[in-house]
């Protein structure tokens, strides 16, 4: 095993109802837990999620409406998976943005804390689109077959990247070719609350992605509208971002 171990890793992956944090439920967990002396457990159940599954989702992993009619609700192994994980590091692909956000939604719902700060998580396919070339010249090579000559002469550049932004919106058919929907898909910010509607500004304070106070400082806003922190409570938000607004809330009293 290349990977060195200082505790266990438990790698997983859930199918679900669907991609929405806050809506959305489980229909299968599998977790393979990998011990620093390389020995290995697995445990794959499947859910009932309490919710119709749409033909959309079951279309994708294959589990029906009939297939978990008969299977545990997460909360009747939400215990065991949280035992399962406890004292380890989480990993997966795609994990940080979805795997990880649902599963700490569904141990809320089912009354189980779950506490991100305890957990180091590792996500293959970041790992992967950070290792593998992502820089200009190879951006060029694979998107309009040709070397970049002169990189990093600034006349270069900016010519190979028009090229490669034009060339990009005609290999995806599914990429706007508009500056709106293409600097939507630009963005990129660092979350507080693994669904987004936190994220830090420049000085590392939470502030909100949202609604009248977009931009604004979570502990601020709190400090001179405590109304808008309980509207969230009692609104359909992630409970993981509830969670996270109570921390905040309390420190902003002090």
């Amino acid at each position: 095993m290349n990977l060195k171990l200082h505790k266990p890793l438990c790698v997983f992956d859930l199918e679900t109802t669907g991609v929405q944090v806050a809506k959305d439920r489980i229909v299968e967990i599998s977790i393979l837990k990998v011990n620093p002396d390389a020995s290995r457990e697995s445990k794959t159940w499947l859910v009932n999620p309490e919710m119709p599954i749409p033909p959309d989702s079951s279309a994708i992993h294959g589990i029906t409406d009939e297939k978990v009619k008969d299977a545990p609700t997460f909360k009747d192994i939400a215990s065991k998976v949280l035992d399962m994980i406890s004292g380890s590091d989480l990993g997966g692909f795609n994990s940080n943005r979805f795997d990880v956000p649902l599963l700490a939604e569904e141990l809320l719902r089912a009354g189980l804390d779950f506490d991100l700060g305890k957990f180091k998580l590792v996500d293959a396919q970041t790992i992967f689109h950070k290792m593998e070339p992502r820089n200009l010249t190879a951006a060029y090579q694979f998107y309009c077959k040709k070397d970049l000559e002169n990189a990093h002469s600034a006349e270069a550049d900016v010519l190979a990247t028009f090229e490669v932004l034009d060339a990009q919106v005609g290999h995806y058919d599914d990429l706007p070719n508009d500056i709106a929907g293409l600097s939507e898909i630009s963005s990129h910010h660092k979350f507080a609350d693994l669904a987004g509607f936190i994220a830090f500004d420049k000085e590392d304070h939470e502030c909100f992605t949202f609604g009248k106070y977009k931009g604004k400082r979570v502990k601020e806003v709190f400090q001179k509208d405590l109304g808008y922190y309980g509207w969230i409570q009692n609104a359909d938000f992630p409970l993981y971002t509830k969670k996270v607004l109570t921390g905040i809330q309390l420190k902003s009293k002090f």
